[in-house]
């Protein structure tokens, strides 16, 4: 039995070119817009899902806590802050491994960008606070809008800022060359319900994204911070 639940599946915009066979889309997203008061879109960054809960720090699966060897540091770090939890989950992107993407200008390696507190997907006002309270980044914030959301205004923003570069500085991990963002998260920013989450996040993701194998796990490599990068 899974000592919670896992984040859930998050739908693409049908726009989105970097879609899987075994992903979905939210063809209904224009109506699913018009319920929604603000809208944030955040960058979606190459890394891990991982959850601290009061239970322990969880990849995708929330049957029993990860033990993999680059959520080493992660996991010491939870072990300070686990009694300050609560009820919290905090979903953050976890960057310690480089994957399709590396990044130039880390300063930390886990970024927020969700906290879940029982049946409820806190604001992203409310999600900045415990994160700065914990003292955790939250991913980088790319735009707000304000409703009415018009669905064509919101494609072209999202194509548009989905051709620039990380926040984070990014770069091929592959060939070194520089590289567009994976990708763009847009969610309601208001706290809303767990079982609303398919109406209220959606993203977008490059195609051609994904270049790592099945022996990702074997070579894996740490994602160096920026004070390491200057004293290299």
């Amino acid at each position: 039995m899974a000592l919670s639940t896992k984040y859930g599946r998050t739908y693409h915009y049908p726009f989105s070119p970097g879609t899987t066979s075994d992903d979905r889309i939210n063809h209904e997203y224009a109506s699913d817009l018009f319920a929604i008061r603000n809208l944030i879109h955040t960058e979606k960054l190459d890394g891990e899902n991982n959850c601290l809960s009061r239970y322990g720090v969880f990849a995708r699966s929330h049957t029993a806590p990860t033990v993999s060897p680059w959520t080493s540091v992660l996991r010491q770090r939870w072990a300070l802050i686990r009694h300050e939890l609560g009820n919290l989950e905090i979903f953050g992107e976890n960057l310690f491994a480089i994957h399709s993407i590396a990044y130039d200008r880390l300063d930390a390696h886990f970024f927020v960008f969700a906290i879940r507190e029982h049946d409820v997907w806190l604001s992203w006002e409310e999600t900045q606070f415990y994160a700065r309270l914990l003292d955790f980044p939250t991913v980088p914030e790319l735009a707000r809008r304000t409703a009415p959301l018009q669905p064509q205004i919101i494609e072209n923003e999202v194509l548009a800022l989905a051709g620039e570069t990380s926040r984070l500085g990014s770069f091929d991990a592959l060939t070194g060359a520089p590289s567009a963002m994976e990708g763009i998260v847009s969610r309601d920013s208001d706290a809303y319900a767990t079982a609303l989450f398919p109406h209220r996040v959606f993203k977008y993701v490059r195609k051609g994204h994904v270049q790592t194998d099945e022996h990702w796990t074997r070579t894996w490599r740490r994602a160096p911070l920026m004070g390491e990068r200057r004293n290299a």
